[in-house]
């Protein structure tokens, strides 16, 4: 189980202490043991491990499953929980299974399209979106309660976290998107990959001017190169076609 001698990721950002977390995609497998071969090198270094949730519209293993078995593993688990797969109710119980299992942190994300997966034929939900979603965690894990007013029993609150994405904003550029997030309840924002520490610096220097910093905790996203080549992929294909109107959805 986890150490309960050392600062969970909530204790940790509470008292502005430097984080840094990681990220798993969880195997495509039924193993336990495939899962911990990825994610127990990261044990004792990372504070708080990412879990995603269908990444690139892929089928990998549930990433509830994949948390709970990290948590049991003494490494602690970020769930990431996107709105592309399931309605309302089904994440409202899979929030309260989260819980269940002793699952605090959540960065909850729209979800890629199926169509950039390799099942383009599966249907999308997104009954919520991402907001709405923060909302549901912070009402059940908060307020005890469910959307319709029904109590939840035993309840504890989730720490909430957002996407967002570093811009050099324009003159007029206001954060709107990321303060809908936090009046959602989001707590802490860990962002795309941003190498530009130019860039970084202006777009806290706005969010610090907007009033969001130093309230929320920034967890800024960065990538090692492995190669030259890797370097040049990122830049067609990420940074290239990034959209700054959607960069905390």
């Amino acid at each position: 189980m986890t150490d309960a001698s050392s600062p969970s990721l909530e204790q940790r950002l509470a008292a502005g202490r430097f984080v840094l977390t990681a990220e798993v995609v969880p195997p495509i497998s039924c193993s336990a043991a495939d899962l911990l071969a990825k994610a127990s090198p990261l044990k004792g270094i990372a504070d708080a491990v990412n879990v995603t949730d269908g990444a690139g519209a892929r089928a990998h293993m549930s990433a509830i499953a994949a948390a709970a078995i990290l948590k049991q593993a003494g490494i602690e688990p970020i769930l990431q929980l996107t709105c592309r797969d399931r309605n309302r109710i089904g994440l409202q119980g899979d929030l309260m299974g989260a819980a269940a299992l002793g699952i605090r942190n959540l960065l909850i994300l729209t979800g890629d399209k199926p169509e950039v997966g390799d099942q383009p034929d599966a249907k999308a939900v997104f009954d919520l979106d991402s907001k709405t979603l923060s909302q549901t965690a912070h009402l059940i894990g908060s307020m005890g309660q469910l959307p319709t007013g029904t109590k939840v029993a035993g309840a504890v609150p989730f720490l909430i976290g957002t996407a967002d994405m570093p811009i050099d904003p324009k003159p007029d550029w206001q954060p709107t998107g990321l303060k809908g997030k936090i009046d959602a309840g989001a707590r802490f924002a860990q962002t795309q990959f941003c190498m530009d520490a130019g860039v970084l610096r202006r777009y806290l220097a706005r969010l610090t001017e907007a009033g969001i910093l130093p309230g929320l905790a920034m967890l800024i996203g960065v990538n090692p190169l492995r190669s030259a080549k890797s370097a040049n992929w990122m830049r067609q294909h990420l940074f290239g076609t990034i959209i700054p109107d959607a960069m905390d959805e």
